[in-house]
């Protein structure tokens, strides 16, 4: 039997991980597969991945997929934390966090905002059930207005999105996908994971066992019922030829910082144009408006400078430094200390 390889002469089952122990039909291991088949398309390196997560069932999904590449699951709402100190320590790592609603808009909002204004280069996923799977289904920070809890409770505050946070902060690439539109999430992830800034895809994920019935703005029926894509995205990598088939004035092409392109095709009526901060926002509040969710690119600035190089910091990695290249002269210590003086 053939086995196709990718462009680095890999197998698909090379980016696979452990068996998951998550529920049958939970919308995370639907995350997990589009994740392998982003990862093996696009030919990342496993050694140079590093996967990053705090606490949650969300927090387990590094364990599913690249078994050989790093991995460390942090405290819970540190993972930004990490995956600051993995980058800076390293720049040539593709930095995957992976987190849920809770590890990220409740204990770990804090962490996430400044991660976001640093604009770290880093894909950042949320995979969003709006409860708290591993403690019995309490509503979560993203869950809205109204919804309903499987036992009948109501909720009566007001969420916290993500997405209009992470635009509203200079996130340089924001996203909303569903764990059930692999047509619609693999190209975003694989244009997140090219995208040299800080990548964030807040992807509605139902919680089969708490959070998957009538009432619930998280589920599978809702989200089907009630989703509104913006966009139709396509991704071509920089190893392959350019094409675009599309009409002129039907498409948005955005080329990324490594000569890829995320060729958008236009489907919502307003034509949403990605790279309007303002249009992004608006587009947001006028589906929760509407009582929709808005799905797609929501808003991406290619041009945005990322933390390691704004801070200018070495494309070496700080490993393969010796002890006498880090070591200031006494020279360099006497400067140092004169401008604290």
């Amino acid at each position: 039997m053939s086995v196709t390889l990718n462009r680095i002469g890999l197998a698909r089952d090379a980016y696979k991980g452990a068996a998951t122990t998550l529920c049958a039909g939970c919308g995370h291991n639907s995350i997990t597969n589009h994740l392998i088949k982003a990862l093996y398309e696009l030919g990342v390196e496993p050694h140079r991945l590093a996967k990053m997560s705090g606490i949650g069932c969300s927090s387990k999904t590094p364990a599913y997929f690249v078994e050989s590449a790093h991995g460390f699951n942090g405290v819970h709402g540190r993972m930004p934390s990490l995956t600051t100190g993995a980058k800076l320590a390293d720049r040539q790592l593709v930095v995957l966090g992976v987190s849920g609603d809770g590890d990220t808009a409740s204990i770990g909002l804090g962490q996430y905002m400044h991660l976001i204004r640093r604009n770290l280069d880093c894909t950042y996923i949320v995979e969003d059930n709006g409860t708290y799977g591993l403690t019995k289904g309490q509503f979560s920070a993203t869950a809205d207005v109204g919804s309903v809890q499987k036992r009948g409770t109501v909720n009566t505050y007001e969420p916290i999105d993500l997405c209009q946070m992470a635009i509203t902060l200079g996130g340089s690439f924001v996203a909303r996908s569903f764990s059930g539109d692999g047509k619609q999430l693999v190209p975003l992830l694989k244009a997140a994971i090219a995208h040299r800034g800080v990548a964030v895809l807040d992807v509605v994920s139902p919680c089969v066992t708490f959070n998957d019935h009538d009432g619930s703005t998280k589920s599978y029926e809702w989200v089907k019922e009630h989703d509104e894509a913006i966009l139709d995205p396509s991704f071509i990598p920089y190893f392959e030829e350019v094409q675009v088939d599309y009409e002129p004035g039907t498409t948005t092409d955005v080329r990324l910082h490594d000569g890829s392109h995320l060729v958008l095709r236009k489907l919502h009526e307003t034509d949403h144009d990605p790279t309007d901060r303002s249009a992004a926002l608006r587009v947001i509040q006028d589906g929760r408006r509407d009582g929709q969710l808005v799905t797609g690119l929501l808003y991406v600035q290619p041009e945005a400078e990322d933390f390691s190089t704004r801070e200018r910091l070495p494309e070496r990695p700080l490993r393969d430094y010796t002890e006498d290249e880090l070591r200031l002269t006494r020279e360099q210590f006497s400067e140092v200390m004169a401008e604290l003086a």
